[in-house]
């Protein structure tokens, strides 16, 4: 059997004759991969160089050394056995919805917060976009699944920040242990000379190839809760290495509110077919957050036998 080639769609190409293919690529990324590369995607690649450069920048002179103190505090240098309860990763957080937190992160710069309040803008727009060509695929009205992320108040949108050092013992330390996202669309701006990222595809790790200016697009838990299972999240995972200068990292989570009502679009399901439950994206969060580095079935299933109002509604 060939190997198949990692999907990477073109999104200039929705425009043109080739709208059709290029649909159909994103559908089986989505049912087979869990996992796409986009490229002319809207985000000039200025805009991309300033972010990179600043991150990398503010990495070398507000992070780099804590990181290396946790690395003493903790023995990571001379570990021996594998180690299943860290990361290998050195992070912040910044929140954009619905209240942005941007300006109380301590240590960033002036134009290093203009720079993430702008991209973060078209990333927003760019997975607002995304969420509405997932809907044409499957046959949703326009805008359906915006609309269930929307809840009351709004989506919940942020991104984690992340540079993965040089690390001394990668096959003992990963840089993020194995996982599914638990949101909605994720859109990963990476290192494009690093690789590390993998997803797990018919039992085997492939890597997500780093390519410059590109967003990596990947589906979270309530997109497969939302289609009842016919688009899936996949467990993925970065492996630290030796040498360089590390990977950076950008992912931006565009997630439901966290009052807004996840379960399967009823034109998505058929009797025959075991239903995915129905639950409040925060009580979802709060379960994930214990067992972030599990299984996600039984996270579906937990909801399934819980005698909550709304799921017998």
């Amino acid at each position: 059997m060939e190997e198949e080639t990692f999907p990477v769609v073109n999104m200039e190409k929705l425009n043109g004759e080739e709208r059709a293919a290029t649909m159909n690529l994103i559908n089986d990324a989505c049912e087979n991969w869990g996992f796409f590369e986009i490229v002319n995607h809207g985000i000039s690649t200025e805009l991309l160089d300033r972010v990179e450069k600043m991150t990398k920048g503010h990495y070398k002179k507000c992070m780099e050394d804590r990181f290396k103190e946790m690395v003493a505090a903790k023995g990571l240098e001379a570990v021996q056995t594998e180690i299943d309860d860290l990361d290998w990763e050195s992070t912040f957080y910044l929140r954009h919805l619905p209240k942005s937190n941007i300006s109380e992160i301590p240590d960033l710069e002036h134009d290093y917060r203009e720079v993430m309040k702008e991209f973060a803008k078209e990333l927003e727009k760019l997975a607002e976009a995304i969420l509405d060509i997932l809907c044409e695929n499957l046959g949703l009205e326009k805008g359906y699944l915006k609309k269930v992320f929307y809840g009351g108040k709004g989506p919940t949108f942020g991104t984690k920040v992340s540079n993965y050092p040089p690390c001394p013992k990668p096959d003992l330390i990963k840089g993020l242990r194995a996982h599914t996202d638990a949101g909605g669309v994720i859109l990963l701006f990476q290192d494009d000379k690093v690789s590390g990222l993998q997803l797990l595809k018919d039992d085997k790790w492939v890597d997500v190839p780093p390519m410059h200016h590109s967003i990596v697009v990947n589906l979270g838990d309530q997109l497969e809760v939302i289609t009842n299972g016919r688009y899936k999240s996949v467990l993925h995972r970065v492996i630290a290495q030796t040498d360089g200068t590390g990977r950076m990292s950008i992912a931006s989570f565009y997630n439901p509110g966290s009052e807004a009502v996840i379960y399967p679009a009823p034109q998505l399901v058929n009797k025959e077919q075991d239903m995915y439950p129905k639950f409040v994206f925060e009580d979802y969060m709060k379960l994930y957050a214990q067992v972030k580095f599990q299984p996600k079935e039984p996270r579906f299933e937990a909801f399934k036998t819980m005698e909550d109002p709304i799921a017998t509604a």
